[in-house]
């Protein structure tokens, strides 16, 4: 199974040391090329299946276990469109810990009350009439007609309070709930990286499938 670095194609830049000659260059990974999943893929469920990151799992150990492969590490993170793993992947214990300490100054602040949301209100027919997780003033009230009542209903004590622990937990849940690309469609992928990593002829810049030169063009006095 490809490792993503080593799929990543070369270019080659002109030196620009001061005692280089003008065929001297510099060979270096060209990181605009990057791996996507196609579209039909990335929209159809069928090739995903839910997944929940465990402890301090990086992952290299989430595609370990599931590809019995760490350097797949890379189609983790591209099934979920992580870029950045430092704020996009969920801290372990620790750093979670930390993380709430430097944000809020200390254990206690933790307790304080984040904000207010809705519980969920529905009306005798079942329908709902306020979702939940709505952020809105602590004494937020609504009024909504009734249809088997046939009278307005008004009501109160619809919120909670969220303390900045709860807010902060609920979003590291979240981040641990991903989706994962089922093991039967790899093939499917390495084939379009294998694709997408290629350069193609036509440009005067090819050298071969892996290899790109750009032009070396000097400005002299």
């Amino acid at each position: 199974m490809p490792a993503y670095f080593r799929q990543i194609p070369e270019i080659q830049y002109p030196s620009r040391d001061e005692n280089s000659r003008i065929s001297d260059y510099v060979t270096l990974k060209n990181l605009f090329k990057r791996a996507t999943l196609r579209e039909d893929i990335f929209a159809n469920v069928v090739f995903f299946t839910k997944y929940q990151i465990k402890g301090d799992d990086r992952p290299d150990n989430v595609a370990y276990e599931l590809y019995g492969d760490e350097t797949l590490d890379w189609l983790v993170l591209l099934a979920n469109n992580i870029v950045n793993v430092q704020t996009e992947w969920p801290l372990g214990q620790e750093a979670f810990y930390n993380y709430m300490i430097e944000k809020y100054g200390s254990e206690e602040a933790l307790q304080s009350i984040h904000h207010y949301e809705t519980i969920e209100v529905v009306n005798s027919v079942g329908q709902i009439m306020i979702p939940a997780k709505l952020i809105v003033p602590e004494n937020f009230t609504t009024s909504y007609y009734d249809p088997f009542l046939q009278d307005y209903i008004e009501r109160g004590n619809i919120t909670r309070a969220v303390t900045n622990y709860t807010y902060e937990d609920e979003l590291q849940v979240k981040k641990r709930n991903i989706f994962t690309l089922k093991r039967e469609y790899l093939d499917i992928i390495f084939d379009d990286l294998d694709a997408i990593m290629k350069y193609q002829r036509g440009s005067t810049q090819y050298v071969n499938e892996t290899l790109k030169r750009t032009d070396n063009i000097r400005l002299y006095d």
